[in-house]
């Protein structure tokens, strides 16, 4: 009977240690169940982009700690991988909280679907006025925004300054200007531009900057979202001017075969004068110790000159990168928008110094310890009255086939100006 009594002593003892671990589990749990959890993917792996990985490492550290309630769940894939979870996740409502998007054509069906919130709020309130003009409009569907960029590349002339100054030259202001610089290069045998347009959007850069210039920074824009024409005489009139460099041999032989690495090798082998790309191209003139100083100390870069004394040289043609989206049917969204606010204004900082990428938000670039061009186009972007998205990423793909075929065409005269814009007018008419 001793032998039976201890037994039962021993199980109720048990018992009793299963439900006081029980307990403890449950106060656990409850602890952890306070704390809310923002689910966050992103596309800079560790290995492919260790700068910017750490970078948003980083700002989530900081992020909970100023937020003890809140954690942050991450996952990282590449980009290719990344876009197609992100489209599968989408269709069974299971998309992270918050997560990157791009501008324009990308996003429009994540917001037909209803699956982004809108993020207004943000830009009237913490981020009030704190992005580069025409960036955070890029995100932008029927009047509400719905994605808020982190990256900005705006489109330049880089210029060889060594070889300006061995014929006198100084860097162009009007079209005038840039045609006698051309003349000039031509008549030493140097070759006045690098192009390598077989990948077309190069050459697409020259048109839209020459649309601008004369017919002011919405004229294409207008022509694409159908609330203008194509056929508006100075679209007619850019691509007049684009036969015109053409035929004063403006551009390096054979360009419309190059491809853009090629003619990004002219340039940088100093093989051509000057070259018009966008500024992710800054660490190769600044801070790529795989380009040799001599090099990268002669080059420099100008804005885009205007036409016939028209144009507003601060507009620019270019692009937000990469975005932050919220989840419209987030269980954490106002703790998703509190973060994507905190990502956006430490990012800002943070990827220039550290990364060298162009942020889309303003800085105080004279404040940064920075290369000497990335101040110059920060104050630049500071400033800027206007920025056109890529007129191929505005588009829809149909359309902007029809517009990459015919810019190769303008530029190789395959096509007259007027066949250039009706082509266009055409295929962004039959999508009314």
């Amino acid at each position: 009977m001793k032998g039976k009594k201890a037994i039962t002593k021993l199980v109720i003892l048990l018992f009793s240690l299963v439900f006081v671990l029980a307990a403890c589990s449950d106060d656990d749990a409850s602890s952890d169940g306070d704390s809310k959890v923002i689910k966050f993917m992103h596309l800079w792996p560790e290995g492919s982009s260790k700068t910017h990985y750490e970078i948003v490492n980083g700002i989530i550290e900081d992020f909970e700690t100023d937020n003890p309630g809140v954690k942050v769940d991450l996952e990282v894939l590449s980009n290719e991988q990344y876009k197609d979870k992100i489209q599968v996740l989408s269709t069974s409502d299971e998309l992270p909280d918050v997560g990157m998007t791009w501008a324009a054509g990308y996003l429009e069906p994540y917001v037909n679907g209803n699956k982004f919130a809108t993020l207004d709020d943000l830009l009237e309130g913490d981020l009030a006025d704190s992005f580069v003009a025409g960036t955070a409009e890029a995100y932008a569907l029927d009047g509400k925004t719905y994605g808020l960029p982190l990256e900005l590349n705006i489109a330049t002339i880089f210029y060889n300054k060594a070889i300006f100054e061995e014929y006198g030259l100084e860097a162009p202001e009007t079209l005038e200007e840039l045609e006698q610089v051309i003349e000039t290069l031509n008549d030493n045998g140097v070759a006045p531009i690098a192009l390598g347009n077989k990948d077309r959007w190069t050459g697409s850069l020259w048109y839209m900057y020459l649309a601008d210039r004369i017919g002011g920074s919405d004229v294409l824009t207008k022509a694409i979202d159908r609330s203008g024409s194509f056929e508006d005489p100075a679209l007619v009139q850019a691509a007049e001017e684009v036969q015109n460099l053409v035929e004063m041999d403006a551009f390096v032989k054979g360009f419309n075969g190059l491809a853009d690495e090629e003619a990004k090798s002219m340039f940088m082998n100093e093989q051509a004068a000057m070259y018009l790309i966008a500024t992710w191209d800054l660490p190769n003139y600044t801070t790529n110790e795989d380009v040799p100083q001599e090099f990268r100390d002669s080059v420099g870069y100008f804005h885009f000159p205007t036409v016939d004394g028209k144009g507003d040289m601060n507009s620019f043609v270019g692009g937000p990168g990469v975005g932050l989206f919220v989840a419209e049917d987030s269980d954490v969204k106002e703790e998703a928008k509190d973060f994507v606010s905190f990502f956006v204004q430490e990012w800002g900082e943070k990827s220039v110094t550290e990364a060298g990428v162009i942020p889309a938000t303003k800085l105080d670039a004279n404040s940064l310890e920075l290369p000497q061009m990335y101040v110059d186009v920060l104050n630049d972007l500071n400033s800027a009255s206007n920025l056109t998205l890529f007129a191929d990423v505005q588009m829809s793909p149909d359309a902007a086939q029809v517009h990459l075929d015919m810019i190769q065409a303008i530029f190789g005269n395959e096509v007259t100006p007027e066949e250039f814009t009706k082509a266009h007018e055409d295929a962004l008419s039959a999508e009314e």
